[in-house]
């Protein structure tokens, strides 16, 4: 890990506010897995936002906007999330998020083949534009027509980019994690 973790008592003034904005939408939003230490620190990507307010907070009011009222479903939501991950080898984004697809109802073999590089026979036919989706945005070209068509006859035109821009702040998370070398929790 390349950033220590800052305890509560080590908070700059201007960490300090984006500190308690993050733990109390981590606490409200983000459940089942380890985001928040013993001491009181934030793990996960938001250990490296807050040590740069500047940048992190942003990226914060990102993740709020696509996170804390989403208008496509959940599990739809995670398999996006777990295609990105599994391009990125993003090892904790990966650990929280098969925990939350579990959470969501994705079956153990859903996932375990999503993290494995691979589609899926038994998704849902929204789940299944979710991961095409992510795949061919994730894959480094652009989203073919039909999948765009797909998405917004499926999910509307305003869900349908939310899922474009889920896929693009879960590849900025999968790369602060990278690039910061964020540990999965013990």
């Amino acid at each position: 890990m390349r950033l220590p973790f800052i305890p509560p008592s080590e908070l700059s003034a201007e960490q300090r506010p984006l500190y308690e904005d993050m733990k109390q939408g981590i606490e409200q939003n983000f459940r089942g897995f380890k985001a928040i230490g013993e001491d009181g620190s934030l793990i996960g990507p938001w250990n490296p936002w807050l040590h740069w307010p500047k940048l992190g907070g942003p990226i914060w009011e990102l993740v709020k906007a696509l996170s804390f009222s989403p208008t496509l479903p959940r599990p739809v939501r995670e398999v996006a999330i777990l295609v990105t991950g599994a391009k990125f080898h993003s090892a904790y984004e990966l650990y929280a998020h098969v925990i939350a697809a579990e959470l969501r109802g994705l079956s153990d073999d859903t996932i375990a083949t999503i993290v494995a590089g691979q589609r899926p026979g038994d998704l849902t036919r929204e789940q299944a534009i979710a991961y095409d989706i992510a795949s061919a945005l994730v894959g480094g070209s652009g989203l073919p027509e039909l999948s765009w068509r797909q998405a917004t006859a499926t999910f509307g035109e305003a869900s349908a980019a939310e899922l474009v821009y889920l896929v693009g702040l879960y590849c900025l998370v999968s790369v602060t994690l990278n690039g910061f070398d964020v540990p999965v929790p013990e």
